[in-house]
This record gives C-alpha cells, structure tokens and sequence, in this order.
C-alpha cells in the first residue's frame, strides 16, 4: 500500500505492508532510530510519537493510519541546532538516566506543554503515567517538565 507520511516537516512516500505497525515505519523505512521499540504490547510507552501533535504509541498504531497526516519523533524536537526547552529541562534536571523511555517523555512532555504551559505535579504525573521509567523513581522527570514550564514564560 502506498502511504505518503510527513514526519518531523518531511514527506515520505513508501510503499508498505497494510500490518507494519508504524514504529517500524520510523525506525526501519526512514533510519529515525530515536522511537524506541519495547514491549510491543503498548504498556511501557518508550515508543511513543506525536501524531498530529497528540501523544501514541507507535506500536499500536499501523503506518497506514499515518498515511497524510503529521508525526513527530524526537529527532523533530530540536530545530536550527537548538534543543526544545524539554529537552534543555531534562539536561538541566537529570530527568534520564539510561534514556531509553527518553525520547517518548520528551514527546508527552513537549505535547503536555503545548496544551497546559503552566501544569502542576499532579497534572505532569497524569500526562507520562502511559509511560515506564525502571531507572528513576520519576522525580526528576516531572522536576524536568517543571523546569521547562517555568523556562517557557
């Protein structure tokens, strides 16, 4: 099937299996390794992306689905060398440690921001409870957030 995706401001057009499940898609059709791929059952969101600037988990959802519409990867989050205020916040506060659910907390986070620019604790627990962390007792993650909130106004 004949898909044309934009991910991170580019369009790709690819012929593909109508089941390739769309983190595959990013990591082996456009070499975007920056999409995680772990437990393939949706539960530990480490694979998560922005699909017209709302948080999925890329593992359940099929390339096809994507067909004209807008993804964004962690690779997208940066621009003109400049790192987005996420990430600048998880630099400053520590908020990885092996990085691999990384990329998809930065994604929540940036989505998170996007919609509430100023969310307490409670609303920043909520928007990454979708997501595992087995390096972090999530303290520094949701410090992280906070900071780039507050870097923001």
């Amino acid at each position: 099937m004949r898909i044309t995706v934009s991910v991170n401001g580019q369009a790709y057009t690819r012929d593909v299996e109508p089941r390739l499940l769309l983190v595959h898609f990013l990591r082996d059709e456009l070499g975007l390794t920056g999409t995680h791929w772990g437990c393939d059952t949706s539960n530990c969101g480490v694979c998560t992306v922005r699909l017209d600037g709302v948080p999925v988990k890329s593992c359940t959802v099929l390339a096809v689905m994507a067909d004209g519409h807008e993804v964004t990867t962690v690779e997208g989050l940066e621009r003109d060398g400049e790192l987005d205020v996420v990430q600048k916040g998880f630099v400053e506060c520590h908020g990885l440690q092996c990085g691999f659910c990384t990329p998809g907390m930065l994604l929540t986070a940036r989505a998170l921001l996007d919609r509430d620019p100023d969310p307490d604790e409670a609303r920043i627990r909520e928007a990454i409870s979708g997501q595992l962390c087995r390096c972090t007792g999530y303290e520094n993650i949701v410090r992280s957030i906070r900071w780039a909130a507050e870097a923001s106004r």
